[in-house]
């Protein structure tokens, strides 16, 4: 593995923590309220910020580093995130959304405090129920519906499809021996 600075680490660690609490607090704040299902755009541009960030201070390190689980896992988060916004007439869905999304947010948070970890140790951490679980909203969402903020109305805008979601699933499970 290739020379990580520990400060720029750091830095991005404490940053990423204030995005994390933050979300949580947005989302805690609109568990239950499927009037405010737009806030979930406002999550996935935050979540966003870390996937850019760890990318970004990834840059240069070898592939095996925690910043690209950080990164697969906050795009992850995001397309749920930008996905649920859109979700229409199912307020159930939304909630399950939410209740997955405090709970991804939650293990996010926990990665972020164990980037002295090996990938493969963090990922034994995740628990299969939580992948399942993201697998299962997966499925739920349409691949119509965009992965990213609608600032135009582009019909060429950026949209995640179920398979790009698997793969970054595939990403974060464990490798089976």
């Amino acid at each position: 593995m290739k020379y990580m600075d520990k400060e720029i680490l750091k830095d991005f660690v404490a940053e990423s923590k204030q995005i994390v609490n933050s979300s949580l607090s947005l989302l805690e704040g609109i568990e239950g309220n499927y009037s405010k299902i737009s806030e979930l755009e406002v999550y996935g541009n935050n979540i966003d910020r870390i996937m850019g960030g760890a990318r970004t201070v990834a840059l240069g390190v070898g592939q095996d580093h925690v910043l690209f689980m950080i990164s697969d896992y906050a795009a992850l988060c995001k397309a749920v995130g930008y996905k649920a916004s859109q979700i229409k007439n199912n307020e159930s869905l939304f909630n399950i959304c939410v209740g997955l999304l405090i709970d991804a947010t939650e293990m996010l948070s926990n990665i972020l405090d164990n980037t002295d970890k090996d990938t493969e140790t963090l990922k034994r951490k995740l628990p299969q129920e939580f992948i399942e679980r993201v697998r299962w909203a997966s499925n739920q969402f349409k691949d119509d519906l965009r992965e990213s903020v609608d600032v135009s109305k582009n019909k060429d805008r950026k949209k995640m499809n179920k398979r790009e979601i698997d793969e970054l699933i595939r990403k974060l499970e464990v490798k089976k021996k």
